[in-house]
């Protein structure tokens, strides 16, 4: 099955959704907020567009979704006020898989735009007009018309890969890069993230006007060990939940055979306070309402709704008494 059509977050808005269940990329957003703010604030400064292209690209749904556009125009707008310019026109792009919670975000989008409206009145300036658009597509490709962007942005989504590496059939019991994963397997990750991320820097070239400006932030490990703890132990968890209602005839084996290395991670550094060490700190259950959050569509697609929670109660209890007898590396 294509990657295009299972990978998304947990949509809506229950008690294991991504909407509630994302404080850990959105405190990474917070934490590269002065970044964001240099790079439209330069932009600005050096075009002074009549009208700016604004792109967020896996903007999956909930409250962080709207966070880094709003954060955008309300430092323009900033600008306008200090250069005595009128505000520009803004065009909002928001691209996602198609499974993505689309419905979502535009139910939420009045509600937003007053808000948004309302404070930056507040602050004693007007707002351009802006115009929101939903991009559906693959981000490893093209999405957008040839020199249209002015600002891109991508927070916890290019660590996501396009297809499932080739030449992993051997990584058997394992979803993703693990400590018993042989050499090979490894090695067909790094080659599928250098593909994946060259194809994507390409096509931003193409998409980008000369002189914009790109953020990206993802995640990613201190160690030059690419099964380490800190990128892989949590799905090496969800694995050992698997195994063990194989081995308590709870789902059977042949199920496990079609496991071939979801969920298409990498591991580069950047934000390294937000990997696996602080994430534990928040106690098993609540790791394990965020692991659902973007873990459970992938495991639907191979297995079906049925086993769902006694994945995810094995899961807690797994990282239960892990955690009780390892201390992160916090």
């Amino acid at each position: 099955m294509e990657v295009t059509q299972v990978l998304h977050m947990n949509g809506g808005s229950g008690e294991t959704s991504y909407a509630n269940n994302s404080l850990v990329q959105q405190k990474v957003i917070c934490l590269t907020k002065g970044m964001r703010e240099e790079a439209i604030s330069s932009l600005y400064r050096s075009m002074l567009p009549r009208s700016l292209a604004v792109a967020d690209l896996g903007c999956s749904s909930g409250p962080n979704t709207f966070f880094v556009i709003s954060e955008a125009i309300k430092s323009v707008e900033k600008l306008c006020r200090e250069l005595n310019h009128q505000s520009p026109e803004y065009q909002i792009y928001m691209n996602d898989l198609p499974g993505n919670d689309f419905n979502n975000i535009f139910k939420s989008l009045d509600s937003f735009k007053e808000k948004l409206c309302n404070e930056i009145i507040e602050a004693g300036h007007g707002i351009g007009s802006c115009f929101f658009n939903g991009v559906p597509g693959s981000f490893y490709g093209r999405i957008f018309p040839t020199k249209s962007l002015h600002f891109v942005h991508s927070s916890y989504s290019l660590m996501w890969l396009s297809k499932v590496p080739d030449g992993v059939e051997n990584n058997k019991g394992n979803i993703y890069m693990a400590s018993t994963s042989s050499l090979n397997v490894l090695k067909a990750y790094y080659e599928q993230y250098q593909k994946d991320f060259s194809l994507f820097l390409k096509c931003r070239a193409e998409e980008i006007v000369e002189g914009g400006r790109m953020v990206l932030t993802f995640l990613g490990r201190r160690s030059d060990d690419r099964s380490s703890k800190e990128c892989c132990y949590i799905w090496e968890l969800l694995a050992m939940a698997l195994n063990d209602m194989v081995s308590k005839v709870l789902m059977k084996k042949w199920l496990m055979k079609n496991i071939l290395g979801s969920p298409y991670d990498t591991g580069m550094l950047l934000i390294p306070e937000y990997g696996l060490s602080k994430s534990l700190s928040y106690g098993g259950y609540n790791v394990t309402k965020c692991m659902r959050a973007y873990a459970e569509p992938l495991l639907v697609s191979h297995f079906g709704e049925a086993i769902i929670e006694e994945v995810f109660s094995r899961y807690q209890q797994i990282l239960t008494e892990r955690m009780s007898k390892e201390k992160p590396n916090c």
